[in-house]
């Protein structure tokens, strides 16, 4: 099942998607249909109702607003031997994790604005995202099975000129949190449709062009592993874990200058059973109706 929040008029609304159409659910957000209960879409599947509007009369909002996001990294060696080829500032080991920034969630085709008065190395990363289907902490490799409720695309972006200098101190948090720069979407896909996670096609374009190709088999730890190393923290339901991304991002590549975002540029990310998240990067002065402040140094 896939699951979409969504804005008709000033009403925004929670929908399964069928065939073209949103089918409306009895709940106030999406977070409340995930703390229902498991399986989700079960819960799902009770509270629809007569309400259908077609797909396109929709604007798709963030799926879902976590309490958190725990955000991991370094799942891929593909993309740690990439930073490892650009003599990157830090080695890009598995098992980093931080907070992410709930209040820089955006949904599809929301742009992305790009801080001008912030950094000029704009870049992009796409993740394959695991939604909690429930609460709970202190659980098992075996348990962490249960607790995959869905799973939505992220497009990590990060101001690399920020991380580089975050990461001279082995801490980095800031520039990945920064107004827009969380992208999620288009929706959220239960477990029980993707069956295998460890087997989908990973793509991101630019403007057409393709950066990011490759496979979520490329990953070097399970999302059990993730899921259980992380859960003395405690997750609550709904709240959404990352899983890192995979070779192709701007700051490893040849030419960083060129492929690095900037205004105009629209971004794809696509994953293989869930769909597509497309983004707008536009300036500071377009999302804001005036120039950007003096440029600040972090």
């Amino acid at each position: 099942m896939k699951l979409a929040t969504f804005k008709v008029g000033q009403e925004q609304l929670v929908g399964a998607l069928e065939g073209d159409e949103l089918v409306v659910l009895d709940v106030p957000n999406m977070r409340a249909l995930f703390e229902m209960g498991a399986p989700v879409q079960e819960f799902a599947q009770r509270a629809k109702t007569t309400r259908r509007f077609a797909l396109k009369d929709v604007k798709l909002r963030a799926p879902i607003i976590p309490k958190k996001i725990f955000h991991t990294a370094g799942n891929y060696a593909e993309h740690a031997h990439e930073g490892d080829r650009s003599n990157w500032v830090a080695a890009i080991k598995p098992w980093i994790v931080f907070f992410q920034n709930v209040d820089a969630i955006i949904g599809p085709d929301d742009p992305i604005i790009y801080p001008e008065h912030l950094t000029k190395e704009l870049d992009y990363e796409i993740e394959l995202c695991v939604v909690l289907g429930r609460s709970g902490k202190h659980f098992s490799e075996a348990e962490a099975k249960d607790y995959i409720g869905g799973y939505v695309i992220f497009n990590d972006i990060t101001a690399r000129d920020i991380q580089r200098r975050e990461m001279e101190s082995a801490n980095f948090s800031f520039s990945k949190s920064i107004d827009t720069f969380c992208p999620f979407g288009p929706w959220i896909v239960t477990a029980d449709e993707i069956p295998d996670p460890y087997n989908l096609n990973i793509e991101l374009r630019v403007n057409g062009e393709k950066r990011q190709v490759s496979n979520t088999s490329h990953m070097s730890v399970t999302l059990p592993q993730l899921l259980s190393k992380f859960s003395p923290a405690g997750f609550s339901a709904g709240d959404i874990l990352t899983t890192g991304t995979v070779s192709g991002v701007a700051a490893f590549s040849a030419n960083p200058q060129a492929w690095y975002l900037k205004p105009g540029d629209v971004i794809e990310a696509e994953i293989e059973k869930i769909g597509m998240l497309r983004n707008r990067v536009i300036s500071w002065e377009e999302g804001h109706g005036a120039p950007a402040p003096a440029f600040q140094k972090f």
